[in-house]
């Protein structure tokens, strides 16, 4: 059967938002608004590589105008989860195996820097407040929540980040995990949300140990462990095994 198109998630405002275009930050708003939604939408596993995203559509959807729908695509576009092109318009981007390779080598970079800061300044409330994210996680892995535990799995590594009070780390990073989502639907990831879960759980122990060593040691592992479950090198078919019967 035919896939039924995804659907962006709306959050309307209390006012009718066609009503508040011509104010400047209103509109920054609204365009902020349709690019959040896209973006969610793209976390969640909503919107899938290759998909079109008709602007007037949008435009319809929100109740704004085509010129607030073009500056959402154009931000999506600078952060690479939509490509724009003359004859095709929008669709959600779909990654290269280098442009994966290149996302995940420069998340490990990153993050090990982070979570070794992490593991020498993080006190009690920090660990708390990862405990708890971490139950929301464990909760919604278990009700097979797709969605909701899609986007606590990528969240942990951005709220890390912001617990540092470094909010350029966390953007950088944000865009990196939504890029990574997209990656992990082109090539087919094997590895398990429960598995994820697993893993963060064993770098809060070690940040609650302030074992910086092994706080990163587990993070490479987690981010490599994803990256070895993609399907990045699939083997080359042998075509004369698949087209002639066995033992001619």
């Amino acid at each position: 059967m035919p896939r039924s198109a995804p659907k962006l998630q709306v959050i309307r405002p209390a006012r009718a938002l066609a009503s508040r275009a011509a104010d400047p930050v209103a509109s920054e708003n609204l365009t902020q608004r349709i690019a959040d939604s896209i973006t969610t939408a793209i976390i969640e596993r909503r919107l899938m590589p290759g998909t079109k995203l008709a602007e007037q559509k949008i435009a319809d959807i929100f109740k704004v105008s085509r010129t607030l729908v073009r500056q959402a695509l154009m931000q999506l576009s600078r952060d690479h989860l939509i490509t724009l092109e003359p004859a095709r318009g929008a669709r959600v981007a779909e990654p290269s195996v280098d442009e994966a390779k290149q996302v995940f080598d420069t998340r490990n970079m990153l993050e090990a820097a982070m979570i070794r800061r992490a593991a020498a300044e993080f006190g009690t409330a920090q660990i708390a407040e990862l405990r708890a994210h971490l139950k929301a996680e464990g909760a919604a892995v278990q009700r097979t929540d797709v969605p909701g535990r899609t986007r606590l799995l990528a969240d942990f590594h951005v709220v890390i980040a912001r617990m540092l009070g470094n909010e350029v780390l966390a953007q950088m990073l944000s865009d990196l995990v939504s890029r990574c989502s997209l990656i992990a639907l082109m090539y087919q990831s094997a590895h398990s949300a429960a598995h994820s879960y697993e893993e963060h759980v064993a770098i809060v122990d070690a940040l609650e140990k302030r074992d910086a060593r092994a706080a990163v040691r587990l993070m490479e592992s987690h981010l490599q462990n994803v990256e070895r479950n993609l399907r990045l090198d699939p083997r080359t078919p042998d075509l004369g095994a698949l087209l002639l019967p066995e033992g001619l």
